[in-house]
C-alpha cells in the first residue's frame, strides 16, 4: 500500500505516490481540471491503480494560518474526493511546496518548459516528502523515560 499527495489548483492538480515501504515520494502526473466530477474520477481511478491507503492533500494556508479563498476550496475538493474514493484524507499546511518544487526543478537543470508542466506534480511530491519523513521522525522519537530506565 502507497501513500498519495495532491497538489490542487484552479487549473491542475499535482500527484505524487511514495513507494510501497513509505519512504520516497515520486511526482507521478499533473491531471489538468475539467470538471469536478472528472478529476475526482481521474484522482479516484489512480488511487486504484497505486494501492493507495492514504491521500495527503496540500491545504494552502496564508502566512498567519489561516484559510484563506483557495485553501476553502482545497477543503471542499477535498470533502468531495473524500466521499468518492473511501480512503482517509489528511490536509497538511503545503508550505511553499510550489517554490521549493521549483528550486529543485532548476538546481537539477530542468528546461523551463518541463518545469511549466511538471511543476506542480513535483510540489505534490514536496509535499508528500515532507509527510513522509515526519512519519519518521515519530517513528524515530524515544520517549524519554525510556531512554533513562
Amino acid at each position: 500500500m502507497r501513500l498519495m499527495a495532491l497538489d490542487i489548483g484552479d487549473r491542475r492538480i499535482g500527484v505524487a505516490v511514495s513507494d510501497p515501504s513509505k519512504t520516497l515520494a515520486t511526482s507521478l502526473q499533473v491531471v489538468r481540471r475539467r470538471s469536478d466530477e472528472a478529476d475526482v474520477s481521474a484522482i479516484a481511478s489512480l488511487v486504484e491503480e497505486y494501492d493507495v491507503e492514504k491521500i495527503i492533500v496540500g491545504h494552502p494556508l496564508q502566512m498567519d494560518g489561516t484559510a484563506g479563498e483557495q485553501a476553502r476550496r482545497v477543503e471542499a475538493y477535498a470533502e468531495r474526493l473524500r466521499e468518492a474514493v473511501r480512503v482517509p484524507i489528511i490536509l497538511r499546511d503545503e508550505g511553499f511546496s510550489t517554490v521549493r518544487a521549483r528550486e529543485m526543478m532548476i538546481e537539477a537543470g530542468t528546461k523551463q518548459k518541463d518545469r511549466r508542466t511538471r511543476i506542480d506534480a513535483v510540489a505534490a511530491a514536496v509535499i508528500l516528502q515532507d509527510y513522509l519523513d515526519s512519519l519518521r521522525e515519530e517513528k524515530a522519537r524515544v520517549p524519554w523515560e525510556e531512554t533513562t530506565r
